[in-house]
């Protein structure tokens, strides 16, 4: 230390304070090293590296998407369960007539997270959707809530139209005399054995997506354009049919209780019907599949959008003004176009209405078949390109993003995906997860206007083929009226949505983390924190929803509450001990 002092000219003391400042920033630099070698959930995935996963065709997806066959795949995941079925039990129950009000509202949404869907499938367009460009502007954790989320939006809506199918197979064959069992057209929990019909649908539209998109593009065309025809001739008809005295009062008093009728009504409705707009997010998981994504996935997205709103709308006002909505009560509430066809005609002698045209309820009957044909493989097919993603990102086992070699498409994803969702629709009832897919699309939908934000800040000068008008706002909007709608959403569905994420949170933990491939498995231990600290979070927000739910003395939830109860306790412990582990 003499030495030193001798060497600067200084004292003792202050080559003593000096040398203690030069250790203590050393020190410092070799924390800040050791830190920066780990990497972070945070991390953003290049946008670079996602154009190039994009450029491999020849390794990748094969490209056999036009403008016309994006528009013809979003048409045909919108116009199917919403229209022809949740339509007449949103009215009967929550909106009435003015379920048309519902209907824009929901579109309302819809707009403004096409505008941010459309940025991002022309500035990164590769498959994924909404999963892809959360991991471009908010990290791999994030990336990896979104594409777990879609997940459930995709499998849990598959199934909760298959079994719809089948529903509507049974009126369809009890037409011609031919009846199947309840036992084989029914869950367990509806006081059957199995839906046979269900998961026969589900294994025919993943086996034509194994054979490839070109194939089911080709297919989906088809069944759209039957579709649709069918949806203008029951507009056109019904209109003259139309009975004013039906839309009054044209928005129904409200009962007490929330979500039934009057503006909560309206609003519940919105979200609940939310589901069926779920379309354009399905054209964006085709983007890799595209022949020129930059200018076809804007295109097909706000297209299908706007077509299907404004058919959705004259739809939902004929079928109300043709019948009474409460008409739509009841078990033959999710068949309300029936009901609807029934009315369209003029009162005999004795005052039972004589319809007009008999034919067209057959027609109708088989137009949804095939309607929610159309959706199912939609859905499937967006699933399976999710996973995809996710398991090339090593978030997911490999299997997921293994490509046959022949047909080119995840074959191998697509029949592990035919067998849980066949498991689902042949065990479980639609009631229980049809609402879980409405929630699973306005989360997906909020993120993404909420990464349009990052990314104009971020990345300024990125090249994007279409942007976003009136950025800030349009995001913003796009993030409240979402968050509104989920808000009008029953409880039950938001513990479903807390347990499913909650799982998601534990394969990330065990696996996801250990497998990144853009971190290389190696996490900072802030990272596991953080991870393990929302986990928690979720666990008090599951006890608290499931608690505010059970005190509801009209709702008889022991056995959800229960287990609630029981799921939180085991993950917490699971979550506290990840987050000791990782001080």
């Amino acid at each position: 230390m003499r030495g030193l002092a001798l060497a600067t000219g200084f004292n003792t003391d202050f080559s003593i304070k000096l040398l203690r400042v030069c250790k203590k920033r050393i020190y410092l630099g070799a924390q800040k090293q050791i830190k920066t070698k780990y990497m972070s959930i945070w991390r953003r995935k290049p946008l670079n590296q996602l154009l190039d996963e994009a450029s491999e065709s020849e390794k990748g997806l094969k490209k056999t998407l036009s403008a016309t066959g994006l528009v013809a795949l979003g048409v045909g995941a919108i116009i199917g369960a919403g229209l022809f079925s949740i339509t007449g039990l949103a009215a009967a129950t929550n909106a009435g007539p003015a379920i048309t009000i519902s209907f824009l509202v929901a579109a309302f949404g819809c707009i403004f997270a096409g505008l941010c869907y459309a940025e991002f499938s022309s500035m990164i367009p590769v498959a994924g959707s909404a999963y892809t460009y959360s991991f471009a502007t908010m990290g791999e954790f994030v990336a990896w809530i979104i594409g777990w989320d879609l997940v459930l939006e995709y499998a849990v809506g598959a199934a909760t139209v298959s079994i719809s199918w089948s529903r509507y197979l049974g009126k369809f064959l009890g037409g011609y005399g031919i009846h199947i069992d309840d036992a084989y057209m029914l869950s367990p929990f509806e006081g059957g054995v199995i839906n046979i019909p269900a998961v026969l649908i589900v294994m025919i539209m993943s086996l034509i997506l194994m054979r490839g998109t070109k194939e089911s593009a080709t297919v989906n065309g088809i069944i759209v354009l039957l579709k649709v025809s069918v949806v203008l001739i029951f507009i056109a008809v019904g209109w003259q049919y139309i009975r004013p005295e039906n839309y009054t009062p044209y928005v129904p008093a409200n009962t007490g209780t929330f979500g039934e009728f009057g503006f909560s009504g309206i609003i519940r409705a919105a979200a609940i019907v939310f589901f069926a707009y779920i379309g354009f997010d399905a054209v964006s998981t085709a983007a890799q599949e595209a022949k020129n994504p930059k200018r076809d996935m804007p295109i097909g997205i706000l297209l299908s959008l706007g077509v299907c709103t404004l058919l959705y709308i004259l739809f939902a006002h004929v079928m109300t003004g043709v019948v009474n909505y409460q008409a739509f009560a009841g078990k033959d509430g999710i068949a309300p176009v029936a009901i609807a066809v029934e009315a369209m005609g003029h009162p005999d002698a004795s005052g039972i209405i004589v319809p007009a045209y008999p034919w067209l309820n057959n027609a109708i009957l088989l137009a949804i078949l095939g309607g929610y044909a159309s959706v199912i493989l939609v859905m499937l097919m967006g699933q399976s390109r999710v996973f995809f993603s996710m398991s090339k990102d090593g978030l997911m086992p490999k299997v997921f993003s293994e490509v046959h070699p022949k047909y080119r498409t995840p074959a191998k994803n697509n029949l592990l995906f035919m067998i849980l969702v066949s498991a689902f629709a042949a065990f479980v009832p639609a009631r229980v997860v049809g609402e879980m897919t409405s929630i699973g699309t306005l989360f997906a939908f909020i993120l993404v206007c909420i990464g349009v934000l990052i990314m104009r800040k971020k990345m300024p000068d990125a090249p994007r083929a279409f942007r976003t008008p009136l950025v800030p706002l349009v995001p913003i909007l796009g993030v409240l009226v979402c968050l509104f709608m989920m808000v009008f959403l029953p409880l039950d569905t938001w513990i479903r949505l807390i347990v499913w994420m909650m799982i998601g949170f534990d394969l990330y933990l065990f696996y996801g983390m250990r497998h990144s491939i853009l971190n290389k498995g190696d996490f900072s231990l802030d990272s596991y924190k953080v991870v393990a600290g929302s986990g928690l979070g979720m666990v008090l927000a599951l006890v608290v929803v499931a608690y505010i739910h059970h005190m509801d003395p009209n709702i008889d939830d022991h056995f959800l509450f229960y287990f609630s109860m029981v799921f939180a306790a085991i993950h917490a412990m699971i979550y506290a001990y990840s987050f000791k582990k990782s001080r």
